[in-house]
């Protein structure tokens, strides 16, 4: 069974850490593209990041870049999002995706909470 399982989502303060991790099974990882997205409460879903197969190449959009660091293991099958200086507009449900092409998800996980408040 094709799975993407995010884990590491929580509560933290503005300024805190957190990483993000996505569990994957059931096809190839180390071939595929992957990124991270996300969705705030009230707002459509959101790109923030991708990574290339071999984890040479990241993009990130504007609003997590120089915070947020995107990687990948492909030894295990897990991509990771590690996120420093939340802030509260950080506050999402974060997705973790497999894609195809830069244009194109053909699979997105459960999503885990994370909530930056004071």
């Amino acid at each position: 069974e094709v799975q993407l399982v995010e884990s590491g989502g929580g509560l933290v303060q503005p300024g805190d850490s957190l990483r993000l991790s996505c569990e994957t099974s059931g096809f190839t990882f180390s071939s595929s593209l992957m990124s991270w997205a996300r969705q705030a409460p009230g707002k459509g879903l959101e790109w923030i990041s991708s990574i290339l197969t071999s984890g040479s190449t990241t993009t990130y959009a504007d609003s997590v870049k120089g915070r947020f660091t995107i990687s990948r293991d492909n030894t295990k099958s897990i991509l990771y999002l590690q996120m420093d200086n939340l802030k509260p507009e950080d506050t999402a449900v974060y997705y973790c995706e497999r894609r195809t092409s830069p244009w194109t998800v053909i699979l997105r996980g459960q999503g885990t909470q994370v909530t930056v408040s004071s």
